[in-house]
C-alpha cells in the first residue's frame, strides 16, 4: 500500500506541475495594505503621484 501511496504522490505533484490548480483565495486581497498606508503621509489615501493640469 505504501507504493500505490508513493505512485499516487508522484503523479499529483506531476500534474500539479504541468496544470497547476487555480486557487482564488491565495491570490484575493481585501482593501489597501499596509505599503499603501506607509506610502501615505496621514495614513488614508496615497497622494497622486501625478501633476493634473
Amino acid at each position: 500500500m505504501r507504493v500505490f501511496r508513493k505512485v499516487a504522490s508522484i503523479a499529483a505533484s506531476v500534474r500539479e506541475f504541468i496544470a497547476p490548480t487555480y486557487r482564488p483565495e491565495r491570490h484575493y486581497m481585501r482593501g489597501p495594505g499596509p505599503a499603501c498606508a506607509r506610502r501615505s503621509p496621514m495614513g488614508g489615501t496615497p497622494l497622486t503621484t501625478f501633476n493634473v493640469r
